[in-house]
């Protein structure tokens, strides 16, 4: 398994699999490591050489998929603004992993090379501004962190699904999404 910390092409070959691999797993779960191969743009073997088994490159995704969970909430600016604010701002960022956290969520292997219990330091900023949307009076006090999250996820999931089942545009099920989002977690309802 590759294990070394990869620099230069050798990190833009490997994220240009990951990137390929979550697209076409999204999509076609049974895909062939040829499938993913071809959507990268190198050989089945360079695929082998960064990841020797199937088994190496889902639990590559694994982690890279917490690392885009990672990216995606220091793109949110959780520090920004009210507590409401910036937890609009990490759904719209979420909402735009969608294909690929649905893959995840939806793939009954996902538990082996995804890490879903451990809490993550996205977990703890996302806890710490909803505390701050408590504070500040844009979050309802009586929802405690946990419930909120999930029910973040939950929305998120409804949207993705509203998106994939009926058709709708992608902005509209966003906005769907932070509009329930909001009504739900407002203080003083």
């Amino acid at each position: 398994m590759d294990t070394a910390a990869p620099t230069g092409a050798r990190a833009r070959t490997r994220r240009a699999i990951l990137d390929a691999a979550l697209s076409v797993l999204a999509a076609k779960p049974a895909a062939s490591l040829s499938d993913i191969a071809a959507a990268a743009g190198v050989g089945r073997t360079t695929i082998h050489r960064y990841f020797p088994e199937r088994s190496d490159l889902l639990a590559a995704i694994g982690s890279y998929l917490l690392e885009r969970i990672d990216l995606a909430t220091a793109r949110a600016r959780p520090d920004d603004g009210t507590g409401a604010e910036a937890l609009e701002r990490v759904c719209q960022e979420y909402f735009e992993l969608g294909d690929v956290l649905l893959f995840a969520f939806e793939n009954n292997q996902a538990t082996e090379w995804v890490d879903w219990e451990s809490e993550s330091e996205s977990d703890r900023i996302l806890g710490r501004l909803i505390q701050r949307g408590h504070a500040d009076g844009t979050i309802d006090p009586r929802l405690p962190p946990a419930w909120v999250a999930e029910l973040m996820w939950s929305m998120l999931y409804a949207a993705w699904q509203h998106t994939r089942q009926n058709q709708v545009p992608k902005h509209t099920s966003l906005s769907l999404c932070l509009h329930t989002l909001r009504k739900a977690i407002a203080a003083g309802c």
